[in-house]
């Protein structure tokens, strides 16, 4: 390869993620902000809202990096999104650095609800994460948390959905292991 071409491929590659990331940074609905408003942010909808943009972000770059074809996925989707969020005008200059630490802290959060193989469902998990930072304390699950469970698992559907739309999808022959392929 060229390295001309070696070049528009890797800045292909680039829009490719940063059309991943603008599907990330689409707002949570009002009605759902409404809801962790009511239940877990004692009705501070601006706290709810920033929960909600918070998690469908970090459970998308989760989804790139586990989860995409190619190994730099993940470090390029990490890289538009942290660009993204310093562009982001909902934020104030002076509270960059502070919305970032906020952000890596429900990344973390979240990888590990993700990631934990004992104890309640993955998606009971994800719903206890989400009222751990919306309220300030952890849950037994309940209606509430089964909901932001829910919530949370339509967030990493469109999320895998993005990343296949905008990164493709597999494709491997028929009747071939996946595990043939990498011996060839």
């Amino acid at each position: 390869m060229t390295l001309f071409a070696r070049w528009r491929s890797e800045r292909e590659f680039q829009r490719k993620a940063q059309r991943f990331v603008e599907r990330l940074l689409a707002e949570p609905s009002d009605d759902d902000v409404r809801w962790l408003a009511g239940t877990a942010t004692h009705g501070d909808t601006d706290h709810s809202r920033w929960e909600l943009r918070y998690a469908r972000r970090a459970l998308g770059l989760i989804t790139a990096e586990r989860d995409a074809l190619d190994d730099r996925t993940g470090s390029l989707v990490a890289r538009a999104l942290a660009d993204a969020t310093a562009h982001d005008p909902q934020v104030a200059p002076e509270m960059q650095e502070i919305a970032e630490r906020q952000f890596n802290a429900r990344l973390s959060a979240y990888r590990d609800a993700l990631a934990a193989r004992a104890g309640a469902a993955t998606g009971a998990r994800l719903g206890q994460t989400l009222f751990a930072f919306a309220g300030g304390s952890f849950r037994q699950v309940d209606e509430h948390i089964t909901r932001g469970g829910e919530l949370l698992g339509e967030y990493l559907a469109e999320a895998n959905t993005a990343l296949r739309d905008t990164f493709g999808k597999v494709s491997l022959p028929e009747n071939v292991p996946p595990s043939a392929l990498s011996r060839g």
